[in-house]
């Protein structure tokens, strides 16, 4: 640990002995293209949709809610990445606690029932996905890929396929539909995720141990850190945010539906790498993955205004996905 205090101080001494002109050289533009790209595109979208409204306050409002799931699933998924593995199952956990919480609200059991019961089951979902990952020692992305499928017929059967409407106002309030002023709460709650995932991930030991156990897990090991726990414990949190985005998208459309959050994984994915997260571990950024999926919605809402159909909208967001996997191996030899 001490030699390797030690090489970290050398490092940074010398890029203090660098020259302005020398540092300067060494910025690399490509760790900042999320945020170059999302200005280009507002930029873009901004002058050809001026007159449809783009710019409105509540179009760029609207941007916001439909982003805030991808946004709060992709901060969690930012951890799971950075450890080297992935999560195909939270579009599914998110049908299936938008489910049991609206199952829980029509049984009776009021609020803290039916936030129970939809965290409940994204913790429980976590819970498999990392003892099968961690314990068993099988791969995630087959874990997690089975899990999808499995998740998704589950909430397909509980309810044979019927929405469960909710007619509890204070729900659809806290989690969807509610305003405080101007400022929709799934804006709100985008912040305060997004706050405490940067935390968590920049300031803390766990998000550095998270960092290390994907940028090399062996010599994680050798240090001391118990590279299972934390892989286990961010499977834990990517369930538990999806079931969180499940209470959001129950709240804002006052129904659970198996449908919910389908294909979300991607778009969830897409975020995360486009905005500066390696796809191979090691290198996580939570705000970059929040421009990344804002970016996406703003694509998305722009391509709607300008009425393309959902055909091309999926072929344009295929291509996004694409672009996120090349850009994501830049941070390979980092």
């Amino acid at each position: 640990m001490l030699s390797k205090d030690i090489k970290f101080n050398e490092q940074d001494q010398l890029q203090n002995n660098l020259s302005p002109s020398k540092r300067s050289m060494a910025f690399d533009w490509r760790n900042y293209i999320v945020y170059i790209a999302f200005i280009g595109v507002l930029i873009y979208f901004s002058v050809t949709l001026y007159d449809d409204g783009f710019l409105s306050t509540s179009n760029l409002l609207n941007i916001a809610r439909q982003t805030a799931m991808i946004s709060i699933m992709g901060v969690a998924m930012t951890f799971v990445i950075s450890t080297g593995e992935i999560d195909l199952s939270v579009g599914s956990i998110t049908a299936l606690s938008s489910l049991t919480a609206a199952l829980a609200l029509q049984a009776g059991f009021g609020l803290i029932g039916g936030l129970s019961a939809g965290l409940g089951t994204g913790l429980l979902v976590g819970l498999v996905n990392g003892f099968l990952v961690t314990k068993i020692a099988i791969p995630s992305f087959l874990v997690t890929l089975g899990m999808m499928e499995a998740v998704k017929g589950l909430a397909m059967w509980i309810t044979n396929t019927a929405p469960v409407p909710i007619v509890h106002s204070t729900f659809n309030y806290l989690f969807g539909s509610g305003d405080i002023g101007p400022i929709p709460i799934l804006l709100i709650w985008t912040v305060v995720i997004t706050v405490i995932g940067h935390i968590l991930l920049k300031k803390t030991a766990f998000g550095r141990q998270t960092l290390a156990t994907g940028g090399n897990e062996i010599a994680a090991k050798y240090t001391g850190i118990k590279t299972n726990r934390i892989k286990f414990i961010v499977f834990l949190v990517s369930g538990l945010m999806a079931g969180f985005a499940g209470l959001l998208y129950a709240g804002r459309m006052h129904s659970g539906r198996f449908t919910f959050g389908e294909g979300d994984e991607l778009s969830v994915i897409a975020a995360v790498i486009l905005g500066g997260t390696s796809l191979f571990g090691g290198v996580g950024t939570v705000i970059g993955t929040v421009f990344g999926s804002i970016m996406i919605g703003t694509i998305n809402n722009g391509l709607i205004i300008m009425g393309l159909d959902v055909s091309q909208q999926m072929i344009i967001k295929g291509l996004i996905i694409i672009l996120a996997v090349a850009f994501g191996r830049k941070t390979l030899k980092k």
